[in-house]
């Protein structure tokens, strides 16, 4: 193993003699295997980003490729600027249609309220229905009425708290939220590769 492989963190010892190993500074000295092996913050990321001279725009994800890429020296090819779409603006109704591209806006958020009322919210099912289009508002409603279920929805990789809570709270039905954050701490403080086992 070349020092360049040569893994960052160190290898401290808990009370009973077993190694524990500590995260890493988010520096330079980082090879890309050990930085994605490591639990970062998304604004830990994004200083970290500026430092490098790398865009810290954009999701998590797309943030950690990029800082993937730079600690290994491969150039990250910059994503297609996308064209401006027009937005939905003055008066909405139901027979509205929905243009390919649509965000959820102020605007629509507030119709919204109004025909559903405040148990609305705009979910991941809701944006990329809007964001699809071709459809009308009043379908947008009667879709938001058809996706609430009582079956969880899936929780995408880059909220990994979120995801982390559902499956400790599926474990501990009558645990406390100061016991799910001190497990969230201990769990983001391992490894990728030893989290499975935690």
């Amino acid at each position: 193993m070349s020092t360049k492989d040569a893994p960052a963190s160190r290898a401290d010892s808990d009370p009973l003699g077993v190694a524990v190993e500590t995260r890493p500074a988010l520096d330079d000295a980082l090879t890309e295997a050990e930085f994605r092996r490591w639990y970062w913050l998304r604004d830990e990321l994004a200083a970290f980003a500026r430092a490098r001279g790398v865009s810290a725009s954009g999701s998590k994800i797309a943030l950690t490729e990029r800082l993937a890429d730079s600690l290994a020296d491969r150039t990250t090819a910059r994503p297609p600027r996308r064209a401006a779409t027009q937005q939905l603006a003055g008066p909405l109704t139901a027979d509205t249609v929905i243009p390919a591209g649509q965000r959820a806006s102020q605007h629509l958020r507030t119709w919204f309220l109004g025909q559903i009322g405040p148990s609305f919210l705009f979910d991941a099912a809701m944006r990329e229905y809007l964001a699809a289009g071709g459809g009308t508002l009043g379908d947008a409603v009667a879709f938001w009425h058809a996706s609430r279920s009582n079956e969880p929805r899936s929780i995408a990789p880059q909220f990994e708290l979120n995801r982390f809570t559902r499956a400790w709270y599926a474990e501990h039905p009558d645990g406390h939220r100061t016991d799910l954050l001190a497990a969230w701490r201990q769990y983001r403080a391992l490894p990728a590769d030893q989290r499975a086992r935690a």
